[in-house]
Parts: C-alpha cells; sequence; structure tokens
C-alpha cells in the first residue's frame, strides 16, 4: 500500500443496544474537578487515574488496567484517534472521527498478482462511505452520557477517559446481572463485552487476553512518559458462564484455519468465472503439498473493516488469506492456505505466502493499532508458521514493503505497507521471537533494533506532500551516504528518483529485525551493504540502533566482478513442460558487488506456479534445478542464484 497520496497520483477509481441505566454525572465530578485537560504531567498521574475511577465505579483497578492494556498499552497517543476512532488509554470509539479510504489494493501502480503471464491486475474501487456504525465503534458517545463530560473532554483527558471506560465497564456488569465486586474474576463477563464484539468467540478471545494481562502483570512507560504497573494476580480464575446469556452471535465458522486461542470467522473470497475468459479473485492450489509455503505477508488495509470485507468478496478484486479488525483483533478468514491468494504484487511471493491484512492506515502515524490486533495476529502468524514450517524471522515474515517487484518495470510501483509506524520489534516480542544481539562486539552481521518509542525519524507526505508528518515512535532507521546526516540519503537506482524524507519513500530506510553485513565503523555510526553500496546510520554505543548478530553471507564467488539479482526466483527454460511458457530470468537493475555481503536466508529451487486458467486442469507447479538463495538486499528482499555466490556462516 502507498499511504495518502496528496499528488493525486493514484490514478482513476471506480465506486464499487442501547446499554442499561445511566450513571449520574455528579458522582464524576469530584474525580475529575481537578484533572488537567489535555496530556498528564505528573509521572504517577496516569495511574492515580485508574486508581481513582476503579474506586468510583467499583470496578477493580487490575480489571481496569487490564483492559486499558490490551487496547492501547495505556497510551494517550496525545488525543489522536486510532485506526477505527478510538480515544485515549481505554480506546473509547467515536466513528465519526474514523475516515473511510481507498484500500491499497486499489492505489498506485502494483498489480496485486504480479503474474507477468497476465495482464496487470489493477482494481479501481472505493471503499464506500458507511451510514451507520457498529455499537462496537461508538463506545465514547455512550461513556459522556454516563459521566457528563463532554465528548472533546474524554477525547483530549486521559483521566476522563479512564473515567469513561469504567463507567462503562460498571454499567455492563449491571446489566449482565453481577455485583460490583473487587473481584477480578467476577468481572469476565463485562469485560467480554466492553471488547464491542458482537459474537461470543471474539469476546471470550479477548477477555481472555485480559485475563492473560492480569495474572503475570505489565509494567511500561507510556507516551507521555509515565510509569504504570499492573500487579501480576495469578491467581485470578475468571467466571465465564454469564456471557452465554448476553445474547451473542455464534460465529461462521466453518473449516476455518486459525489457532483455538483467536476468534475466526469465514468470510469467503469468491472463485468465480465471469467477463471475457476472466477469473477471480485468486488461484485454487494445494500447498503445501504441490509447493511450499514460505512467507507470511503483513499488510494494513487502507479501510475501515466494512467495507475491506466487501471487496475482498468482490471476484473482480483481489484477495488475501485473512483480515484482522483493530478493536477487538477478530480475525476473518477468505481464501484458504492451500490456495494462492492476489495480494503481494509479485507472484512467485504469492505464491509461497499468506496474506495478512490489519485493518490501519500507513500514513497517518497517529492512527494506532490496538494490542488486542497485535495479539491476535501474533497468535495467527505463529500457529501458521508451526503448521507450515515457516522461520519466525525478517527474511520469512515479510511487510509488503520488503516484497521486491518481480522485474525492472515493477519496482516503481510496489507497495510501501505496513510502513515506519508498524512495531515490529513488539510484533516479534509477541511471536516469542525478540531480536536479541547473538554475536560479538564486533559482529560481522547486525539486527537492526531500534527503541521503537524513542526513535523518531522525521517523515513527510502524511496529508500535504512535503510537510513534515506528526512526530511518532518508529521501527526504521534512515541510511546515509556516509557517517553523519550531512551526507547525502542512499539512492535506490532502480527507483531512479532523488531520495527523501517522504512516508513512502522505502529507498534509504532500513525496518526493524532486519539484518545486513557490516561494511565499516565510524565512532557513533555504523555502514552496511545496501543496494550495492555502503550505507551508514547513526549507531551510538549508549542507546544502539542495532545489535550484534550471527548467520549466513553471500558474496560473488572468486573472479568475479559482479553478479545479478532478481526479483523472483524462477526455475531455468528447460525445467518447463511442453504447454507451459517459460518464464523470463530477467534480472533487476542492481548489482551484487565484489566485495559486498548480504545475510541470506533460505536456499531454494526456482519455482513458477502455472495457473492462468479457471479450470485447474492445465495448472502446474514447475521445479527447476538451479538454486537461489533469498538476500536482504535493500529494504526489500532479493534472489541472486547460488552457483554466483560463495556462502559462509559467520559468528
Amino acid at each position: 500500500m502507498r499511504g495518502s497520496d496528496p499528488t493525486g497520483a493514484a490514478g482513476p477509481r471506480r465506486t464499487r443496544t442501547a446499554l442499561g441505566a445511566v450513571a449520574t454525572a455528579a458522582l464524576l465530578l469530584p474525580l475529575l474537578g481537578a484533572a488537567p485537560s489535555g496530556a498528564q504531567t505528573s509521572t504517577d498521574s496516569l495511574q492515580q487515574a485508574f486508581a481513582s475511577a476503579a474506586g468510583r465505579y467499583e470496578v477493580p483497578q487490575s480489571v481496569l488496567l487490564g483492559v486499558s492494556y490490551l487496547q492501547s498499552r495505556w497510551d494517550t497517543h496525545a488525543g489522536a484517534p486510532s485506526v477505527t476512532g478510538g480515544y485515549g488509554p481505554m480506546h473509547l470509539t467515536d466513528a465519526r472521527a474514523a475516515l473511510a479510504r481507498a484500500p491499497h489494493h486499489s492505489e498506485g501502480t502494483e498489480d496485486a498478482r504480479g503474474d507477468s503471464t497476465r495482464p496487470a491486475l489493477l482494481p479501481e474501487t472505493d471503499v464506500p462511505a458507511p451510514t451507520s456504525f457498529p455499537a462496537r465503534l461508538t463506545t465514547l458517545p455512550r461513556a459522556a452520557e454516563l459521566t457528563g463530560l463532554s465528548a472533546a473532554r474524554l477525547r483530549t483527558d486521559p483521566a476522563a477517559n479512564i473515567a469513561g471506560g469504567a463507567a462503562l465497564l460498571a454499567e455492563t456488569q449491571r446489566e449482565l446481572g453481577g455485583p460490583l465486586s473487587d473481584d477480578p474474576a467476577d468481572w469476565y463477563a463485562a469485560v467480554a463485552r466492553f471488547s464491542g464484539a458482537d459474537d461470543i468467540a471474539t469476546a471470550r478471545a479477548y477477555a481472555n487476553d485480559v485475563y492473560d494481562v492480569i495474572r503475570t502483570g505489565e509494567e511500561r512507560t507510556t507516551d507521555t512518559g509515565q510509569l504504570v504497573a499492573l500487579a501480576p494476580r495469578p491467581g485470578a480464575a475468571p467466571e465465564p458462564g454469564r456471557l452465554d446469556g448476553a445474547g451473542l452471535r455464534t460465529l461462521r465458522a466453518g473449516a476455518t484455519e486459525c489457532p483455538k486461542s483467536v476468534s475466526c470467522e469465514w468470510i469467503p473470497a469468491p472463485y468465480k468465472e465471469f467477463g471475457d475468459n476472466d477469473y477471480g479473485n485468486h488461484d485454487l492450489g494445494n500447498r503445501p503439498t504441490s509447493q511450499s509455503i514460505e512467507y507470511i505477508v503483513i499488510h494494513d488495509t487502507e479501510g475501515a473493516w466494512e467495507g475491506v470485507l466487501n471487496l475482498v468478496q468482490d471476484p473482480t478484486y483481489v484477495s488475501w488469506q485473512y483480515t484482522l479488525r483493530s478493536t477487538d483483533g477478530h480475525i476473518a478468514q477468505h481464501v484458504k492456505a492451500k490456495d494462492v491468494a492476489w495480494h503481494a504484487g509479485n507472484w512467485y511471493v504469492n505464491a509461497k505466502s499468506i496474506g495478512l491484512e490489519h485493518e490501519g492506515f500507513l500514513a497517518n502515524p497517529d492512527a494506532w493499532y490496538t494490542e488486542a490486533m497485535y495479539r491476535s495476529s501474533a497468535r495467527l502468524v505463529k500457529y501458521l508458521a508451526k503448521k507450515y514450517d515457516i522461520p519466525l524471522d525478517r527474511q520469512h515474515v515479510l511487510g509488503h514493503d520488503n516484497v521486491p517487484g518481480p522485474t525492472t518495470a515493477t519496482i516503481g510501483g510496489m507497495h510501501t505497507d505496513p510502513g515506519p509506524y508498524w512495531d515490529w520489534r513488539h510484533y516479534f516480542e509477541l511471536l516469542g521471537r525478540p531480536f536479541k544481539a547473538t554475536g560479538g562486539k564486533q559482529a560481522e552481521l547486525v539486527t537492526v533494533r531500534p527503541d521503537y518509542a524513542t526513535n523518531r525519524p522525521e517523515y513527510t507526505g502524511c496529508v500535504t506532500k512535503g510537510v513534515p508528518c506528526a512526530a511518532h515512535g518508529s521501527s526504521e532507521v534512515r541510511l546515509y551516504s556516509g557517517p553523519g546526516e550531512t551526507y547525502p540519503l542512499i539512492k535506490d537506482v532502480g527507483l531512479g528518483t532523488v531520495p527523501g524524507t517522504g512516508v513512502n519513500d522505502i529507498s534509504s530506510r532500513v525496518s526493524t529485525g532486519q539484518q545486513y553485513a557490516v561494511a565499516g565503523r565510524d565512532g557513533d555510526w555504523t555502514a552496511i551493504w545496501y543496494l550495492g553500496q555502503k550505507a551508514w546510520f547513526k549507531n551510538p554505543q549508549k542507546d544502539p540502533t542495532a545489535v550484534s548478530a550471527k548467520g549466513l553471507l553471500v558474496t560473488p564467488k572468486a573472479g568475479a566482478e559482479s553478479v545479478p539479482v532478481y526479483g523472483r526466483a524462477y526455475p531455468e527454460a528447460s525445467a518447463y513442460p511442453a504447454g507451459v511458457p517459460a518464464q523470463a530470468v530477467s534480472p533487476l537493475p542492481y548489482k551484487l558487488l565484489k566485495g559486498q555481503r548480504y545475510v541470506a536466508g533460505a536456499k531454494v529451487p526456482g519455482e513458477y506456479y502455472y495457473a492462468v486458467t479457471f479450470t485447474t486442469d492445465s495448472h502446474r507447479v514447475v521445479v527447476g534445478k538451479d538454486l537461489y538463495y533469498e538476500i536482504q538486499f535493500g529494504h526489500r528482499v532479493a534472489f541472486v542464484r547460488a552457483a554466483d555466490v560463495e556462502a559462509q556462516v559467520v559468528r
């Protein structure tokens, strides 16, 4: 996806319960009378706000803290809304603030299918503006009624926001016939309902996550510099029984492929023939029997949940395997893992990947993702990785922005989501694979690992071309042609443009978890090999943005001045059977030069999935004898022929 495009260059598009009794405002006003509006300044004022609201509304403080952690990790986001119009530590929602946008597969010039055998697939579809909003997206107005506070104050004052969340929890507890007790175990059903989910499985999965947090405890410094702590309550044993009578629907789970620890619904993408020998919106396959699944690709939707689901059910659109909802982490599956969805813009990657779309926006740094969605996504990815033997590293768990253009002509149109504001470090911690130092002090490899909250490079163009985006934590680190910020930014010759700070310009950026070979060191600066160049990033010893690593490096074979770099690992011509046209093994406009080294991932045979007809009788998986290494070449991965390089394990 590309974020908002102020230049308008994306091209033409084709348009395609009330809660219970109201708590009186008089009860709340003494609580908040002395609270300042806007950001809190005291180092413990947020902790105090949780304690005060818990006492006022007779909600256990551990429950209030646990719910808030799952929504926002206790961050305030300076009053900015989440991707679904949620505000403050309690993520109180007001959908009028959530703007509908075109989903990223409708923007730019990327062919989501990425198969040069077929005409480019460039859907032109807008997400329709909603005429009404589900209850999960309108909790803030209800909190305003319960507290007597203005909607504006609930958005901007963290203490008011926390009190609004407590009021909602207390009212839901009364509705369900539960006691306003100090035992967190009695609040399970109310917590489940707070998620806003309209089905039992999602509500339970959400509540189970909250109680996991309560049992293990949490402590962190928030985005306003405040330390908030939730002491562990290992004995918290919830009573889920009341949820059965809460009037929630049962999901159409069908034969979904999800772990039991998440809620998952089957909303199929259509495999349908239409028009003049055309069909959509995916290809039937037989993975992993016919071909292995090597990648999981992380996307963001650039649109709201309901609209995006409408699109994936359109046979003229494109497809992906799963969509994840931000408010509560609910998952919809659309395409079976055995089948090939059209999502990554590179047919080789599509044929060997599973695509996950997350409700969100690349170019809106404060449109934050909830902890509920991060956790649900991590559980799904762990399940898929185990089932299909996919390594949990950044060469196999890719962002859409890490997928290479399959040919030179496609490089400029490739998408850039989920972008610099996706928290890869936290995500891999949830995956159980935190990025740790694994090499010595002078290791020949590094893993990029800045502190997300304090790493704040400037980006521009989120709203208006050339105008700085709001300051925000980032997973990405900027690269220069020398050891200092006065040097020019690294240039991507494949793009042929002057590199800049645009939020979609990935030509001179590395991302958390990516690994590179060290090319030099100079004081607080470290150089890596990147796109055929020596690229420098600031890496001070006291506050490092990268840690040492060990792994496999490749370099041109002795005697070779350079070797070609490819965007796909296709077989040699002699491997194709009769009736299957040989695909060009065409290099990209990059070179892996003598003396340069790059981190290598899997060693794989060239492979091509021939599937250009609606009926599957002509489908073939072509596997060659030529082997390739996947390498971390720039921001995106790439491929080199194993016969062209020498490989060495370094520690």
